[in-house]
C-alpha cells in the first residue's frame, strides 16, 4: 500500500506532520512547477482544437490525430493539473476517496488514450513513408477508426478498477491519484501487470518500430542525390521528422513514469522516497505541453492559423504562400528505400 493510501473510511488523508513527505515550501513549489506546465498546456491545446473547428483547411486526416491528441492533453491539464496545483498548495489530496478514484480514472483515460494517439501517428506515418503494403491512401475513415479505437482501447482498460479488479490510489507525495502500483494483493497485481502490457508495452512497440523504420527510410531518402518529386519527398520528411520528435518526447516523458511502475510491482519492498517517485509522475504530466508546441511549430499550416489566434491576429513572420504540403497525406509519393 502506497504510505499515503486513505485509511478505511476516511473522506480526506492529510499525513501526520512529521510524516509529511515534503515541508510547507516543498509543496508550494509543486505546485508552481506544475501550474507552469499546466497553464500553456491548456492554452497550446485548446489553441489547436479551436483553430482546427474554424479552418476547414486544418481538417485533413492526419491532423484529426493530432486534435484527438490535443483533446486528451486537455483533458489531463484539466484534471490531473489543476488537481495536482490546487492540492499541492493545500499540502494533502482534498477531495476523498471518491474524488481520487475520479482523478485516476480520469487522467488514466485521457494519458493512455494521448498515449495510442502517438503511436497512431507513429503507424500512419510509417505505413505511408515507407509503404510496406504499397501506396496507401490516408482516409478520413482510417483517421476516424483510430481515433475510435484509442478511445475505446483507453476505456476498456481504465475502467476495470472501478468494479474492483485493481484501485485508483494516492502516489508520490499524496497529491494526485494513479493506479495502485503499491498493493500486493494478487487481484491488484494481476490488473497492473495487464494494464502495463497493453496500455504502456504494446503502443510502445508499435512506437519503436514505426520509429525504426521511419528513421531508415529517411536514411536512405537523405541519401540520395536526386529523388522523383524532391520537393514532395522533402515535404514527407518534415511531416516524418515532426512524428519523430513527439515519439522520443513520449519516450522521455512516460518511460520513467512506466519504469518506475513496474520497478514497484516487481520489488514492493523497494524504498522510493516520494519526492523521487513523484518526478516520473510529473514528467509523465508534462507531456501535455510538449506535443501543442511541437506541431504549431513544426507544422506550416497548424503554424499559419495558430500563431495569430494566439496573438490577437498578429503575425509576426511573413511565411511562404506556397504550401509544403507539410500535413498532405493523400498525394505522397517517396521513392522507394
Amino acid at each position: 500500500m502506497h504510505p499515503f493510501a486513505f485509511p478505511p473510511n476516511a473522506s480526506v488523508y492529510v499525513a501526520p506532520q512529521d510524516e509529511a513527505p515534503l515541508s510547507r515550501t516543498g509543496f508550494i513549489v509543486l505546485a508552481v512547477i506544475m501550474a507552469l506546465f499546466t497553464g500553456p498546456a491548456i492554452v497550446l491545446n485548446a489553441t489547436v482544437i479551436i483553430v482546427s473547428l474554424m479552418h476547414k483547411q486544418l481538417r485533413q486526416p492526419l491532423n484529426y490525430a493530432l486534435v484527438n491528441m490535443a483533446v486528451a492533453d486537455l483533458g489531463t491539464a484539466m484534471t490531473g493539473g489543476v488537481l495536482s496545483v490546487v492540492n499541492n498548495a493545500q499540502g494533502y489530496f482534498s477531495l476523498g476517496r471518491t474524488g481520487c478514484v475520479m482523478e485516476g480514472f480520469a487522467v488514466s483515460l485521457f494519458g493512455i488514450t494521448s498515449l495510442c494517439t502517438v503511436a497512431l501517428i507513429a503507424v500512419e506515418r510509417m505505413f505511408v513513408v515507407c509503404k510496406p503494403l504499397g501506396q496507401i491512401t490516408f482516409q478520413k475513415k482510417h483517421a476516424v477508426g483510430g481515433i475510435v479505437l484509442s478511445w475505446l482501447w483507453s476505456l476498456t482498460w481504465n475502467v476495470p478498477p472501478l468494479f474492483g479488479w485493481g484501485r485508483y490510489e494516492l502516489e508520490g507525495v499524496g497529491t494526485s491519484c494513479a493506479p495502485d502500483w503499491h498493493s500486493r494483493d494478487p487481484h491488484n497485481v494481476s490488473y497492473i501487470l495487464a494494464y502495463f502490457a497493453v496500455c504502456f508495452a504494446v503502443p510502445f512497440a508499435l512506437i519503436l518500430a514505426s520509429y525504426s523504420k521511419l528513421m531508415w527510410t529517411l536514411h536512405q531518402v537523405s541519401k540520395m542525390a536526386c529523388v522523383e518529386g524532391g520537393a514532395v519527398a522533402k515535404g514527407e520528411m518534415k511531416v516524418a521528422s515532426m512524428v519523430i520528435l513527439m515519439v522520443l518526447t513520449f519516450l522521455i516523458s512516460w518511460l520513467p513514469y512506466a519504469g518506475l511502475a513496474m520497478l514497484i510491482v516487481y520489488n514492493p519492498d523497494a524504498k522510493i522516497p516520494p519526492l523521487v517517485g513523484t518526478v516520473p509522475v510529473y514528467m509523465a504530466k508534462s507531456s501535455t505541453v510538449y506535443n501543442p508546441i511541437i506541431y504549431i511549430y513544426l507544422n506550416k499550416q497548424f503554424r499559419r492559423y495558430a500563431v495569430p489566434f494566439l496573438l490577437c491576429g498578429k503575425q509576426p513572420w511573413v511565411e511562404d504562400e506556397a504550401s509544403e504540403a507539410v500535413t498532405t497525406i493523400e498525394t505522397t509519393k517517396v521513392a522507394p528505400a
